[in-house]
């Protein structure tokens, strides 16, 4: 049988589990909102604990904490980061809009859990770990700090990963001539590794996309405390504490120099997630490309061979299907739709605060983990074993009638028409439609006709 506490908050006493560290304004939390299963992604619990050190020792420089109190703060924010107390935050997602009560979460756990190191009562969510700071500012703050983290040690990483695949690939095919496609319909000749480098700079230019959103994501609100104007917090707060978030990330964070901006504003984010959004587009591009250059194997087009990892069909014995594609394209759909989700809710700030902020951070950070793991496994599970089927390939290119293309500056584009047309309606090759036409002799033909000087 569970065993309580007593904890008090402004409005009262609250039941709380003995064993717990959260106070009463988690618990009234926890018992208000029983939406749904998702809970504040651990990246914002992560980015709250840096937050919390780094107002801590700005409060401790600025001369307004004292030394015990701000060792007793770094102690647990260190051991949060470490992974120790992940079952203590269990707050869903569905709950105020300005996450007061995640930022009251991680206070009472921190003020919880000092009192229990220094074995006296020296921390209090409110006035000690929460001074300087208001819920307005701290969790667009760590929103912040969780999506250029993610971005960075998650996403970026991935990216780099199948740029080097792509790149391999790309010079592995530089002899692989195949037909081109436009409207799903033949076309002219195109290089394999000419395709591939489509791809690949589809991802160097989406990793810089992302990039040219971090120096947005990088401003960070704190200072701003309630509204923007900064009440209760030293003036100098919001860039000290800035320039210790940067120290103890390793990465580059300015204070946002506009906060009524900051607080109502979620276009950083937004805009931020738009690259993601591109990034989703383009790897739905690539692996569609993939699953159907390797449909068939023997009725499809069958240009290329992917890796066979697992059965299938739980009918059909032998058959192999293009899994990873198939992961990749719901990610992206997935992504697509967060990016709405975030569109809608960056557009409801009202007045001097935005209170859609934990549904922009749930959805903005599981869009870089899913399109982060999605990548990995993408490139690792079939892009690495991608092979070109060079006789299918040089099939297809010798049977495309688009070839005719080569003969346009020859006999023009209406004659080149004809011949197409007849090869088309009497299953001839076009060799031998343009002899028949008299448009070209066999010889001028194969001297005009040459898919290596195509493409």
């Amino acid at each position: 049988m569970t065993s309580y506490r007593i904890e008090h908050d402004s409005m009262g006493e609250m039941k709380v589990p003995q064993d717990a560290l959260w106070g009463a304004q988690t618990q009234r939390s926890k018992q208000n909102f029983k939406i749904g299963q998702e809970k504040m992604p651990q990246g914002i619990i992560e980015a709250f604990a840096i937050l919390k050190k780094g107002a801590a020792l700005t409060n401790k420089k600025l001369g307004k904490l004292d030394s015990t109190k701000c060792q007793l703060i770094q102690t647990v924010c260190d051991e949060i980061l470490a992974g120790k107390w992940n079952d203590q935050f269990p707050l869903v997602v569905w709950q105020t809009g300005s996450g007061t009560q995640s930022n009251m979460n991680v206070n009472e756990v921190i003020a919880n859990r000092g009192n229990q190191i220094a074995n006296e009562k020296l921390l209090h969510p409110n006035d000690t770990i929460n001074m300087s700071q208001s819920s307005n500012d701290t969790f667009p703050t760590a929103l912040h700090i969780a999506a250029v983290r993610a971005i960075t040690y998650q996403l970026f990483p991935a990216m780099d990963h199948m740029i080097q695949v792509l790149d391999r690939l790309e010079k592995e095919n530089r002899n692989m001539i195949k037909s081109g496609r436009t409207h799903l319909q033949d076309a002219v000749p195109v290089g394999f590794d000419q395709e591939i480098s489509g791809w690949k700079t589809m991802i160097i230019q989406s990793k810089a996309y992302i990039q040219s959103t971090l120096p947005y994501l990088s401003q960070l609100a704190l200072g701003g405390t309630a509204v923007g104007t900064g009440l209760n917090a030293p003036k100098e707060f919001g860039e000290e504490v800035a320039k210790i978030i940067s120290q103890l990330t390793g990465l580059s964070f300015t204070s946002e120099p506009n906060k009524f901006h900051a607080l109502s504003s979620k276009d950083a984010i937004a805009f931020s997630h738009g690259a993601l959004k591109a990034l989703a587009a383009d790897l739905m591009k690539i692996a569609n490309d993939v699953r159907w250059m390797a449909s068939g194997p023997r009725l499809g087009l069958g240009e290329i061979t992917i890796p066979a990892n697992e059965p299938g069909s739980s009918i059909m014995p032998g058959k192999v299907n293009p899994t990873q594609c198939e992961a990749v394209t719901m990610v992206a759909v997935q992504v697509m739709g967060n990016d709405t989700t975030i569109g809608v809710a960056a557009s409801q700030g009202n007045f001097e605060l935005n209170v859609f902020m934990p549904v922009i951070a749930y959805n903005f950070l599981q869009s870089v983990g899913l399109l982060a793991d999605c990548m990995k496994s993408f490139t690792d599970n079939c892009l690495v074993g991608i092979k070109a089927n060079k006789e299918k390939m040089d099939y297809n290119l010798k049977h495309s009638l688009m070839l005719v293309t080569a003969l346009n500056p020859y006999i023009g584009y209406e004659k080149a028409a004809q011949t197409s047309n007849l090869a088309f309606k009497e299953n001839i090759s076009l060799k031998e439609a343009v002899v028949k036409l008299g448009y070209m002799t066999a010889d001028e033909f194969d001297a005009a006709v040459q898919p290596e000087k195509m493409i």
